[in-house]
């Protein structure tokens, strides 16, 4: 029947075949992708690699530009050009400018690349970047005569540390740095300058006031400059002021070492300017190593690396997309026959016919093994329900047949004049048809419930009025059993019901209460609120039910002592017509009871407000 089934599928149409295909052009797709990603991967690696090169180179000669401001000469400069080659991967060379060597990274006798890279001159560079913007050319390392001695440095950072505590009153929060010279400086907390305010009681001058060590350093500078200013026509005597190399609080910048002359924008402030620079180049230079010509491995090419593929690569990546291609198919196929397996099983057992009841076996755990148990799930309820059916069909047969034989013989042997037909025979067959009755009516109350046809005439109901009316209908049969019947009511909790059909509900269970107990126990009805429910109990203290048969008395004809008859058991629909009366209010029923000890009830059903006139 399977293959049948599958001969009729068109070829394109079978979920296989659907998936196969997806799964081939995914794979397509994936190794397209792959391949244009490694393609990009390596260009965009190339470029920046590159890119790493020049920030390398970058950093090689502004680590050489430190060495050479911070020292007279090249003597130890061959360990910095060891550990930068290590780091960098790059051949570093330096020599003077003659070309005498003075440090080299590679084995002595290697020729030098055909050009410098680099002239490394702390005086006069334009590549220092990283610690502040550099002034006038001079690398901002270079310190000489400015350097801070130690009793200097110590008393500007208590001054320091005093300003920082006075704009801290203030709100203004900043940080201490310290210049190559070993001088204090507030900067912004945000590292940029804070001098658009500066409290009143802060700006006393004092950080900004040169030390004797820097003001014997700006008059040496201010003679230097001194001829020059004069071929200049300006006056040698005009005084010096701090350049800016660190951001600073304070009104006006304190970086020791440059310095400026206010003289205008104007030619005359450009002389000037050139002078001092000059002077400041002349002071300095004997703290500073010798220029040096710096040379690095491979030359100071910048040309872009052109990356092309070859026809061995190409071979490579067409072999590997084909081999992904072939493994991808190949995976796909067995997946998709593992897929189609349950499937089938599933289509076999559906075709089954219906009294069969056909399960299929559960092999997986994914979306097929789910549907394989809700197919068994669903045909189990199906087979139970079946024989649910069937048991319906024999039990109302039974219940029907009963109480129409007993009326058909009394009949028939009166018809013979067998018997007369008195009183007692006449109240004998009303019975018989009272009984008839009640099982016809309950069979209806269940039947319009299934089909959702049943009419509730709903109105506020009192539960402690409910309670009483069904203890009143009940009263004469409770006493004529010996049964005492009470009511408990806590509070006065209100429904919205329809109270006939409530009053049918609590009768059921009443009426089984009190034929399932002795003389002398007693029934009690109850009705409490518990949150947003109202809980009406029928609890009694008969013979209770045992623990297995709990699960089944709301089921239909169903009772706990199969030899009991419709007389001393009931028909066995009252407490399933309870269950679907109180599923029609939007309630539920429970039932908890032990042998022996008696049963309870329960009732749980949405609350409602008391009527305004309440």
């Amino acid at each position: 029947m399977t293959r049948r089934t599958g001969a009729r599928i068109p070829l394109r149409k079978r979920l296989s075949v659907r998936l196969l295909s997806a799964s081939v052009l995914i794979a397509v797709c994936s190794v397209a992708a792959t391949a244009w990603l490694a393609v990009a991967t390596t260009t965009r690696a190339l470029r920046e690699e590159q890119g790493q090169a020049l920030s390398d180179d970058m950093d090689i000669l502004a680590r050489l530009s430190g060495y050479a401001a911070t020292h007279a000469d090249w003597t130890g400069v061959r360990r910095t050009v060891r550990d930068l080659s290590a780091r960098t991967g790059r051949r570093i060379a330096l020599t003077s400018p003659d070309r005498t060597l003075l440090a080299d990274s590679a084995p002595r006798g290697t020729s030098l690349p055909p050009r410098a890279a680099a002239t490394v001159d702390p005086l006069r560079t334009d590549t220092y970047t990283e610690r502040g913007a550099q002034l006038s050319g001079t690398d901002p390392r270079v310190v000489g005569p400015y350097r801070l001695t130690p009793l200097e440095r110590q008393k500007l950072d208590g001054i320091a540390r005093a300003r920082r505590r006075c704009f801290s009153r203030y709100g203004i929060e900043t940080t201490v740095a310290h210049t190559p010279s070993g001088r204090p400086v507030l900067a912004g907390a945000d590292g940029g300058t804070a001098d658009d305010y500066v409290p009143e009681e802060c700006a006393d001058g004092r950080l900004d006031t040169p030390t004797p060590t820097e003001r014997k350093a700006l008059t040496v500078l201010q003679d230097r400059a001194g001829p020059c200013l004069v071929r200049e026509g300006l006056d040698p005597g005009i005084p010096l002021y701090f350049g800016a190399a660190v951001p600073a609080v304070g009104g006006r910048d304190a970086t020791p070492g440059p310095a400026f002359v206010k003289a205008g924008d104007g030619r005359s402030g450009r002389a000037a300017q050139a002078c001092l620079q000059e002077a400041r180049r002349t002071q300095l230079d004997p703290y500073v190593a010798p220029v040096a010509e710096l040379f690095l491995g491979g030359g100071d090419s910048g040309a872009a690396p052109r990356w092309d593929m070859s026809p061995a690569n190409k071979t490579k990546v067409f072999g590997a997309a084909g081999l992904v291609l072939a493994v991808t198919v190949a995976v796909s196929a067995v997946v998709a026959t593992r897929l189609v397996r349950p499937l089938r099983a599933l289509t076999e057992a559906a075709q089954q016919p219906p009294e069969r009841h056909a399960r299929v076996p559960v092999t997986t755990r994914d979306e097929t093994g789910i549907l394989a148990e809700a197919f068994n799930d669903l045909a189990e309820r199906r087979e139970r329900l079946e024989g649910q059916r069937k048991a319906l069909v024999s039990d109302v047969a039974h219940e029907l047949r009963s109480p129409l034989t007993n009326i058909r013989g009394w009949l028939e042997v009166t018809r013979d004049g067998l018997v007369e037909p008195d009183a007692e025979l006449l109240g004998a067959l009303h019975e018989e048809a009272l009984v008839l009755q009640r099982v016809i009516d309950d069979l209806r109350d269940l039947a319009a419930a299934d089909a959702g046809t049943l009419v509730l005439r709903r109105e506020p109901v009192a539960a402690d009025e409910l309670l009483a009316q069904v203890a009143a209908a009940h009263r004469v049969a409770a006493d004529g059993a010996g049964v005492a019947l009470r009511t408990e009511t806590d509070g006065l909790p209100w429904l919205d019901a329809d109270p006939v059909r409530l009053r049918q509900a609590l009768g059921n269970l009443v009426a089984n209460a009190v034929r399932h107990t002795p003389p002398d126990g007693t029934v009690t009805l109850g009705a409490r609120r518990d949150g947003e429910e109202v809980v009406l109990t029928v609890a009694d203290t008969g013979t209770g039910i045992a623990e297995e048969d709990l699960p089944h008395v709301f089921e239909r004809f169903w009772r706990a002592e199969k030899s009991r008859s419709r007389r001393t058991g009931g028909s066995g629909l009252g407490l399933a017509i309870v269950r679907q009366l109180t599923a029609a209010h939007g309630g539920t029923a429970q039932a908890a009871a032990q042998p022996g000890a008696g049963s309870v009830f329960t009732l749980r059903l949405p609350v409602s407000p008391p009527p305004a006139d309440g």
